[in-house]
C-alpha cells in the first residue's frame, strides 16, 4: 500500500491537552480514527507523533492527504 486509505472526507474533531502526545494514523485503516490502533503493521506506514501545543479542540485530517499533518488543511475537498 503506497497511498493511504481515505477514512473520511472531512476532519475529525478531537479534544487535545497541551503537552500530551497523540499518534495520528497515517495509513487510514485505524478503527480509532484519527488516532493509530496499529492497523498499519506490515505496511510502509507508521503513525505520526504529534504533541498538542495547547488544550483545545483540534481538527485532525481523516483523508490522510493534508500538507499540515496531522491537522486538516482542506485537502479532502479536492479528492
Amino acid at each position: 500500500m503506497t497511498e493511504p486509505h481515505i477514512a473520511q472526507k472531512s476532519p475529525i474533531a478531537l479534544d487535545v491537552e497541551a503537552g500530551k502526545t497523540y499518534y495520528w494514523c497515517t495509513c487510514g485503516k485505524s478503527a480509532k480514527q484519527p488516532l493509530c490502533d496499529g492497523s498499519h503493521k506490515e505496511s510502509s506506514f507508521t503513525p505520526l507523533a504529534w504533541t498538542a501545543p495547547e488544550t483545545k479542540t483540534a481538527y485532525l485530517c481523516a483523508c490522510k492527504h493534508t500538507k499540515n499533518a496531522p491537522l486538516c488543511d482542506g485537502s479532502h475537498k479536492a479528492l
